[in-house]
C-alpha cells in the first residue's frame, strides 16, 4: 500500500464523518495520483510554490510600505489564517490539509495596496479579490495553465470572503466545513493582527478598545484569539457540526471590534491619506493598460494559449497581480519624466 493510500484510509478512521475526505476530491482534469501526498496536500504544495504566493510578501495588508520590519503583509496574514484554521480543524477532527490549502490560496488575487487597489478595479471592472484568487489558480498560475486544484479547494477560495454579511449566509456558504473554517479564520486573523499593527503604529492603544468588548474577548491578542477559537470549537460540537459557529455573545463582540477598527483604524486619516495615493497609482495603471494592453508582458502568450484574451481582463490580471513596489516602479516608469544627463 502506498503512503498516500494509508493517509487516505486513516482519514476515514480518525476524521469526523462530516469532514472532507481527500480520496473523494475531484479535479477538472484527471491526473496520475502521487505515491506520497493526498490531493489536498498536493493542492497546498502547488499554491505554496506558485509565483502568485511569493508576491504576497510585497502586498499591503493595511499599512502601505511600512518602514518597520514587523508589520503584516498579505503573506503574513495568509500564514496566520492557515495557522488559526489548522488549530480549529484539528480540534474538530476536520481535514487540516484542505483548510491549509484554502487558506494559502484565499488571497492570491488581491491587488497592490490592499483594499484600496480593489476599490479601483471593482469600480472599473466589477473586480472582487475572491473571484480573482480563483482565476489565479484556475487560469493564470503555472504560466497560464492553472494549477488544476480540487473542487473543494477552489470552492473554499471563492467563498472565503463574506464582507459584512452574517457568518452563515444561505446560498453563499462553502460546500465543506473546512471552507467555513477558513471563512471565519480570515476574520479572526485580520481583526487581531490589524489591531496589533495599529498599536505598533501608535494610532490606538489596546486600552482604547471599548470595555464591553474586552470583557468578552480578553485584554490581549492571545486572549482574544483563544476566546474566539474555543467558542468556535465548543459551539460547533454542541451544534452537531451543522456549520462552523460560535456563541452569540462572542460573535457579537468580535464584530463590534471589527466595526471599531473600521472607525478608528481603517478609516483614520493617516491610513486613508496613504491609501488614496495607492488608489491613484492603481487607477492610472489600469487605465493605461486598458489602452496599451499589448504592452502587458504575457498578453500574446496567453492569447495564443487560450485562443482569446479580453484586453480589459488582461489589464485587470496584470495590475491586480502587481506587488506594491512593482506598481510604484511601473508607475514611475510610465508617468514620471526622467531627467536628461548633460555631458
Amino acid at each position: 500500500m502506498k503512503v498516500r493510500e494509508e493517509i487516505e484510509q486513516l482519514e476515514y478512521q480518525i476524521l469526523h464523518p462530516r469532514s472532507a475526505k481527500s480520496r473523494e476530491a475531484k479535479r477538472e482534469r484527471e491526473e496520475k495520483e502521487c505515491d506520497l501526498r493526498t490531493k489536498f496536500q498536493r493542492d497546498r504544495d502547488r499554491i505554496l510554490h506558485s509565483k502568485a504566493f511569493r508576491r504576497l510578501k510585497h502586498k499591503t495588508q493595511v499599512f502601505l510600505s511600512p518602514e518597520g520590519d514587523h508589520y503584516r503583509t498579505r503573506m503574513t496574514h495568509t500564514l496566520e489564517v492557515a495557522q488559526i484554521g489548522r488549530t480549529i480543524a484539528r480540534a474538530l477532527r476536520l481535514n487540516e490539509d484542505l483548510v491549509e490549502a484554502i487558506a494559502l490560496g484565499h488571497d492570491l488575487g488581491h491587488t497592490p495596496f490592499g483594499h484600496a487597489g480593489e476599490f479601483i478595479l471593482k469600480e472599473g471592472a466589477s473586480y472582487h479579490h475572491a473571484k480573482q484568487s480563483l482565476r489565479v489558480v484556475e487560469k493564470l498560475a503555472n504560466e497560464g495553465k492553472g494549477l488544476n486544484l480540487t473542487e473543494e479547494v477552489r470552492d473554499g477560495i471563492l467563498k472565503h470572503s463574506k464582507g459584512s454579511s452574517p457568518l452563515i449566509t444561505e446560498g453563499n456558504m462553502p460546500k465543506t466545513l473546512e471552507g467555513e473554517i477558513v471563512r471565519i479564520a480570515d476574520k479572526i486573523a485580520y481583526i487581531n493582527h490589524d489591531l496589533e499593527d495599529a498599536v505598533r503604529a501608535k494610532l490606538i492603544s489596546e486600552t482604547d478598545i471599548p470595555k464591553s468588548i474586552r470583557n468578552v474577548l480578553g485584554e490581549t491578542k492571545s486572549e482574544r484569539i483563544t476566546t474566539i477559537v474555543k467558542s468556535i470549537i465548543n459551539t460547533t460540537i454542541e451544534d452537531g457540526y451543522k456549520h462552523i459557529v460560535m456563541e452569540e455573545k462572542v460573535y457579537n463582540a468580535m464584530y463590534q471590534l471589527r466595526q471599531w477598527l473600521f472607525d478608528n483604524v481603517y478609516l483614520s486619516k493617516p491610513v486613508v491619506v496613504e491609501l488614496e495615493k495607492g488608489k491613484g497609482i492603481v487607477k492610472a495603471l489600469y487605465e493605461y493598460y486598458l489602452e496599451h494592453y499589448e504592452e502587458i508582458p504575457y498578453y500574446h502568450k496567453y492569447l495564443q494559449l487560450w485562443g482569446e484574451y479580453d484586453p480589459k481582463q488582461a489589464a485587470v490580471d496584470y495590475v491586480a497581480g502587481m506587488t506594491d513596489r512593482f506598481a510604484i516602479r511601473t508607475y514611475q516608469k510610465i508617468f514620471i519624466p526622467k531627467g536628461w544627463q548633460i555631458i
